[in-house]
């Protein structure tokens, strides 16, 4: 094994995404039980994200999901990836967060990130609009004030305050900056434009400032891996996902995951075909060698810390298979006890 796979955090973030002839409750239930395993499997972190008004996914309330699967754990970090604090008002993700470290102590990590509603009618709903998210910096400083007990109202958060919950920064776009200047641990993606991402974490590098938070700049690489059998068990893997993605762009609603070969058999239009072999293009899947050389090239490129996969597929079985073989490739503790 690779010495920089073997000195690098492996970690999943599952989108609680909805199968087709699946149930949004059944997405929830599978959540937790993958959390189950990849805790069994020795993954460092397991998060939970937050949509709103998806078809195609579940996780609508990631503090509540994450209080769900810390209860189901008991030794792997659980949290978010991400809360997106534009939609909410710090004090009560404040709250929200100190209520799970009070439960979960020194297990929850606070992912943040600065996207709003996708639509105008979610953002309606939310009471939000898209300005809200050009102010996420503000928003950011004023959730660890909580914390630290500094908030200029003279209120005080309870339970948060004095607690010390991990802050990370979800970067698209001048997030890489405000984590810097921030001075908290950044998550970068995908890994699909690693140009893109080489030059996120060099300027989160060369930007950071130390803070209570963190001393050094800490680097969490983000996207898909698939691993299997073979290169086209894998690349099956990719497939529900990437015309799930395909037909967002093309019809603006994200639905439920189809299986691979109902995708197969779908005649495309020119464009919806474009985006669907965009999605499939660029992902690390294929068998454990080829992964493997893959992964130590990003790792050596990016001086990543850790890898946060974010596989999502039709196939349970083959997605925990995948999930599985990622961790005997990595060295984790539960993969090789096995």
């Amino acid at each position: 094994m690779s010495s920089v796979i073997a000195a690098t955090r492996f970690s999943v973030l599952d989108r609680s995404r909805v199968r087709e002839g699946h149930t949004a409750p059944e997405a929830l239930r599978d959540t937790v039980e993958l959390a189950q395993e990849a805790e069994r499997l020795g993954y460092h972190r397991f998060w939970v994200a937050e949509h709103h008004g998806v078809p195609g996914v579940a996780g609508s309330a990631p503090t509540v999901l994450a209080a769900a699967v810390a209860g189901a754990t008991r030794t792997i970090r659980v949290g978010t990836g991400g809360v997106m604090l534009p939609n909410h008002r710090p004090l009560v993700v404040a709250e929200q967060f100190g209520v799970l470290a009070s439960l979960f102590p020194d297990r929850i990590d606070m992912g943040l990130g600065r996207s709003v509603g996708f639509t105008d009618g979610v953002r309606k709903a939310l009471g939000r609009d898209k300005g809200d998210a050009e102010d996420f910096a503000g928003q950011l400083d004023e959730l660890l004030g909580w914390f630290r007990g500094t908030s200029p109202t003279g209120v005080h958060a309870r339970p948060p305050e004095g607690l010390t919950v991990p802050p990370f920064v979800l970067a698209m776009g001048e997030g890489a900056d405000i984590a810097a200047r921030a001075g908290l641990p950044m998550v970068i993606g995908d890994l699909r434009d690693r140009d893109r991402m080489r030059r996120g974490v060099d300027r989160y590098r060369e930007r950071f400032r130390p803070s209570a938070w963190a001393r050094e700049p800490y680097v969490v690489i983000s996207g898909t891996v698939a691993v299997a059998e073979t290169p086209e068990r894998a690349r099956r893997l990719l497939v529900p996902e990437a015309w799930s993605m395909a037909y967002s762009r093309t019809h603006g609603t994200f639905p439920p995951l189809p299986p691979a070969e109902r995708v197969e058999s779908l005649a495309m239009s020119a464009k919806e075909r474009g985006f669907y072999e965009a999605g499939l293009a660029g992902q690390l899947a294929g068998a454990e060698e080829e992964v493997e050389r893959e992964l130590e090239t990003v790792l050596k490129d990016t001086g990543a810390q850790e890898v946060l996969v974010t596989t999502s597929t039709f196939d349970r079985e083959a997605l925990l298979d995948s999930y599985r073989r990622l961790a005997v490739l990595a060295g984790l503790d539960g993969a090789t006890r096995r």
